[in-house]
């Protein structure tokens, strides 16, 4: 990693506020070429809930500086009702949102210092309303980078996954955003109303949880945002990238499939990270410099090559043996077509019928939804998983490099109307270790479309296919590829209200994995580079260090507990003066064979102070089921200390109950 220094007098930086066609304004810092009225340069757009003037405010100083230094006018904005923004912040990707996010791109573009042209970049939320803006096609908007992405909020968000019930991250993610938005707007920001306003947005809030629970098929509301509803529609370049080790990976694929615009992809070995970052699993790549060939091109007009890279640069992982920590993995880069006429490896599982009914508990070794490059983020040896599922081993005898989604092809019949299989793709080492490659999920309700709702039959043979998640692997001869098969997967799906038994017919049944290309090419990248970021501390008073992940099980019980610190890294001291402490944990129940047993507890607190002033926000949120029903309970209290008096900002108890349809 090279952290470059960037001379401070040849960057104008900038706290700007955005006025909105409501009065509304959105609180933005900018960071411009100096000269720029003279010579405009273009403008590159990070939009954000995630508060620029400290959550972001280290990762934002690596990227915004290191822009500008290279000619660009890079500015952060907050979406309205986070951090210093005004007005309210309602739901993810709202109506109000992408509205905003249109008149930011315009009022931009007309700047004294900006030559026309906009740019969008994000990881994550900032890349998913870079899809969602591009795909609303504002005339200044010509190219975007969008990192860690999705096109489909239904089945490749943190809600539902193959038409199931994510219960890791509805709970964990609902959770957070309620205590995210829950946090204050800064006084050395907005001013003296600083509680006021705090406590007007406190009390127009409402909890995320039950409102995506009660969307259990993918309708309207997750169509809304969703790119894929309008490939056609997206007009700017686009810049893809992803990491196999990121849920969202898939989205790369689908983009190169189906965009009309200029498109290219880079998959990575990485987490829930920007490429250039340094976090675990490396190797990271020059990904500023990657970019800034992308923006020279479609914002500048120089001929940079990038319309000659591969459509796909995708890493290709070599064995190795199984750790829920890898800092740097072995592979290789290639690039290749996308589709390309790549070949395809596909194998029977067996003859004969076998019997798919798990413990409730499999699943617990599945690691994080969201890897971030912590310590206990990825799924563990898997060997124990394998014992819990229907496991078929098929030797290697040839190296096979995978690239691309596998499907399993699986003809089956329950006991009950409904039921979850769960396929996960393995590879076991001569000495029995078993890696996770890759996974994925079917609720059979949804076996005909995402859509509908259509119950089995039961002890009737359906077929159906299960689409596992991309990956880039490179099986070795003498190792095995095993497919585990299981009905229960916990914490990560929550099960259905009935106690079902899979029943495989093992002939009927087959797994089709893609090959790399034949034309596949070596290639590579700079070595990474990002501006040198703000320096932090440790305020006194941080939480204390916890273990990242703890399971424990009771055997009179049969009760298994997941105990995890998702460890967000909010805890610092910034230059400014702010102490930013940040305490969650989350808990996660189940008890054998009780389908009203699993529990979901997110719990938050989050403490800031600076000079004379103090916040505190505590929040909870548990989500539990009967046969029937979901029942959300969320409690949000906000304290502030002003002047040395404290108050109590609101105390908010919220009791939802909403029904089961499909999950």
């Amino acid at each position: 990693m090279t952290l470059v220094d960037i001379d401070p007098s040849t960057i104008d930086v900038r706290d700007l506020w955005i006025p909105m066609p409501d009065g509304a304004r959105l609180r933005a810092r900018a960071w411009l070429p100096v000269g720029a009225e003279e010579q405009p340069v273009p403008a590159l757009l990070e939009y954000l809930p995630y508060r620029l003037d400290d959550w972001t405010s280290v990762r934002d100083s690596e990227r915004h500086p290191y822009y500008a230094a290279h000619g660009y006018a890079s500015i952060r904005v907050d979406v309205r009702g986070a951090g210093g923004s005004d007005g309210l912040f309602e739901d993810e990707y709202s109506p109000a949102e992408l509205d905003d996010g249109v008149e930011v791109i315009r009022w931009l573009a007309n700047q004294p210092w900006c030559d026309g042209g906009v740019g969008m970049f994000g990881i994550s939320w900032g890349g998913f309303n870079s899809l969602q803006l591009a795909e609303r096609a504002p005339e200044p908007l010509k190219a975007i980078v969008t990192v860690c992405s999705t096109d489909d909020r239904y089945d490749n968000d943190v809600h539902y996954m193959g038409g199931a019930l994510l219960a890791i991250d509805m709970s964990a993610w609902a959770g957070t955003m309620l205590a995210f938005a829950s946090r204050p707007p800064l006084p050395d920001v907005v001013g003296e109303r600083w509680v006021e306003q705090w406590r007007e947005r406190l009390e127009q809030q409402r909890p995320l949880g039950p409102i995506w629970l009660a969307h259990q098929e993918r309708d309207e509301y997750w169509r809304r945002g969703s790119a894929c509803e309008n490939y056609a529609g997206i007009e700017a370049a686009v810049l893809a990238v992803g990491g196999w080790n990121d849920p969202y990976r898939d989205t790369v694929l689908r983009l190169l499939e189906n965009l009309v615009a200029p498109a290219k992809g880079i998959v990575g070995p990485w987490s829930h990270q920007y490429p250039d970052r340094g976090l675990a699993p490396g190797p990271s790549i020059g990904f500023l410099q990657e970019t800034l060939r992308w923006w020279d091109r479609w914002l500048k007009g120089a001929d940079t090559g990038v319309e000659s890279d591969p459509d796909l640069q995708a890493w290709i992982n070599d064995p190795e043996p199984p750790a829920p920590y890898v800092g740097h993995k072995e592979g290789r880069w290639v690039g290749v077509p996308w589709p390309g006429e790549a070949p395809a490896y596909e194998t029977g599982l067996g003859d004969g019928r076998a019997l798919v009914r798990s413990p409730w508990s499999t699943g617990q070794d599945a690691g994080r939804f969201f890897p971030f490059g912590n310590d206990a983020d990825l799924p563990p040896d898997q060997r124990a998983e394998d014992g819990r599922s229907l496991s078929i081993d098929l030797r290697v005898d040839e190296p096979l490099e995978l690239l691309g989604k596998p499907v399993a092809r699986l003809r089956l019949r329950s006991t009950h109307d409904r039921g979850h299989v769960i396929v996960r793709l393995c590879d076991v080492s001569p000495d029995g270790s078993s890696t996770l490659v890759t996974r994925g999920v079917l609720n059979l309700l949804k076996r005909d479309g995402m859509d509908r709702v259509d119950p089995l039959t039961p002890g009737e043979d359906v077929d159906v296919e299960v689409p596992l998640v991309a990956a880039g692997y490179r099986f070795e001869p003498g190792h095995r590829l095993r497919i585990a098969l299981s009905n229960h997967y916990w914490p990560w799906i929550w099960p259905h209200a009935v106690d079902d038994t899979l029943d495989l017919d093992l002939a009927a049944s087959s797994v089709a994995l893609p090959l790399v290309d034949p034309s596949a090419i070596p290639v590579g990248f700079a070595e990474p580079e990002h501006a040198r970021p703000i320096p932090i501390g440790t305020p006194e008073g941080a939480p204390a260090a916890r273990p990242p992940r703890v399971v424990r099980h009771d055997v009179a019980t049969g009760e298994t507990v997941l105990e995890v610190d998702p460890g967000y890294g909010g805890t610092r001291r910034y230059p400014t003066g702010l102490d930013f402490l940040e305490w969650t944990e989350e808990v996660y129940r189940i008890r054998e064979g009780d389908p009203t047993s699993p529990t979901t507890e997110a719990r938050w607190r989050i403490d800031l102070s600076h000079q004379g002033w103090s916040a505190s926000v505590e929040t909870t949120s548990i989500i539990t089921c009967d046969t029937d029903a979901f029942h959300l309970e969320n409690t949000v209290r906000a304290v502030a200390e002003r002047d040395g008096t404290r108050e109590t900002v609101g105390e908010f108890a919220y009791r939802d109950r909403v029904p089961r349809t499909s999950v």
